[in-house]
């Protein structure tokens, strides 16, 4: 314990008392300053990046599911176990939704374009918000029992379908299942039928190619009797979403694929999370310059107290104590910046998010207004271990090439 005492108070005294050159004192608050302003940096930009991550991810999520129950084999599967059953009288899910879906060739006018037809309930389309569905026209895929379509904005603008005219009714053209083979008419091979335009979707990812239909009418151009493609959940609490897939899935066994929201769209996420640690590695880069800064303020101080060195060196100190002096000196200097940078990150990030203060200056207010801030907890202790061990090493090596670059121990003892 003694030997991790005496180096320690030593170093702490080294680092507020007075230096007899006073350069020395500013490249060591130069160094606090560097490691402070980076840590603050690390943390400030992880947490406006997770804001704008959850931004993204809600914006291209709000239609899809937390959980998708699809079948291993097979497109189709018939909902008949009884977990469905149980699933759909789950007080925990706010939305169970049975869909049919496949790609159809879509037609207007002569022109064409193949989109996927997905075939819902009526009553789990309004379920489900319409500020972030539709873009323009009625809110609705069946009135009185007839059926409507809701297609998307890349459909729209190559099929230029009207909305506002009466005139607006697509064709669906699918494969006949039981389609005679060398038919003299080819059309009598597809399942041809016709339907209105009731609105356009909101310009998302994955409303680009979609056609919303009622599952009947999708059971019918698509020759389905009492089959679908998937089922579709959506819980009250999202905390609650791994929880239930497990019990799904373990319910279902492996005839079933249980899907989080995670895992229908790999590409996405995958892509942001990668494109985090990319962000979070050129600041740690950026942060080790500054902390390599502390082998200045050390070289600068171990020639600033030669004659203390010396001093110990008749008392008894071996080589292995005056490093660890300045090693502990450079850790210091490191755990205060770090922990300045951490504090004054976590303020600024809070002021952002309680008055967001830093705007995006959009006029018309249909993006974000605001930069979004989330803050976490694993992203404040990673920044924080990060710089330390980067600060431990800079500062082991950085003592011993100092107390190395004035000489042997031995030699100055003999001055």
């Amino acid at each position: 314990m003694k030997k991790i005492r005496v180096p320690l108070f030593f170093a702490l005294r080294y680092l507020f008392s007075k230096k007899s050159v006073n350069a020395i004192n500013i490249i060591s608050i130069i160094s606090i300053v560097g490691i402070f302003v980076s840590t603050a940096a690390l943390v400030i930009v992880l947490s406006f990046y997770n804001g704008m991550e959850n931004f993204i991810l809600s914006m291209n999520s709000k239609f899809s599911p937390d959980i998708r129950i699809e079948a291993t084999k097979g497109k189709t599967f018939f909902p008949e176990n009884p977990i469905f059953q149980q699933l759909a009288a789950d007080p925990a899910v706010k939305n169970y939704s049975e869909t049919l879906e496949d790609k159809a060739l879509i037609q207007f006018e002569g022109k064409q374009i193949v989109g996927m037809i997905k075939g819902i309930t009526p009553e789990s389309l309004q379920k489900q918000s319409k500020d972030h569905i539709l873009h323009i026209g009625k809110f609705a895929i069946q009135t009185d029992s007839i059926p409507y379509a809701l297609i998307g904005p890349q459909i729209q603008t190559n099929l230029q379908v009207p909305i506002s005219e009466f005139s607006n009714m697509v064709e669906l053209y699918f494969p006949r299942k039981e389609a005679a083979v060398n038919n003299i008419n080819p059309l009598e091979d597809f399942n041809i039928r016709s339907i209105s335009v009731n609105g356009i979707l909101t310009f998302e990812p994955e409303f680009q190619n979609l056609v919303l239909v009622p599952i009947d009418f999708a059971r019918d151009i698509f020759g389905e009797d009492k089959s679908i493609s998937a089922i579709e959940l959506y819980l009250h609490e999202s905390k609650d979403v791994y929880k239930l897939q497990k019990e799904i899935q373990k319910g279902l066994g492996e005839d079933f694929q249980v899907r989080n929201r995670e895992e229908q769209n790999p590409i996405l996420y995958k892509t942001i999370k990668s494109e985090k640690w990319i962000v979070f590695f050129i600041l740690t880069f950026i942060g080790i310059i500054a902390i390599f800064n502390i082998i200045g303020s050390l070289t600068m101080l171990v020639i600033d107290k030669k004659e203390d060195m010396k001093i110990l060196q008749h008392i008894g100190a071996n080589k292995s104590t005056i490093e660890n002096i300045f090693f502990y000196e450079g850790i210091m200097i490191a755990l205060i910046g770090s922990s300045i940078g951490i504090v004054v990150g976590y303020i600024f990030c809070f002021l952002q998010d309680t008055y967001g203060f830093i705007r995006t200056n959009n006029v018309d207010g249909n993006f974000i207004d605001v930069y979004p801030v989330d803050m976490r907890t694993q992203d404040f202790i990673l920044v924080f271990v990060t710089i330390s061990v980067l600060s431990i090493v800079v500062s082991y090596f950085s003592s011993k090439l100092s107390v190395k670059e004035i000489g042997n121990i031995n030699t100055l003892t003999s001055e």
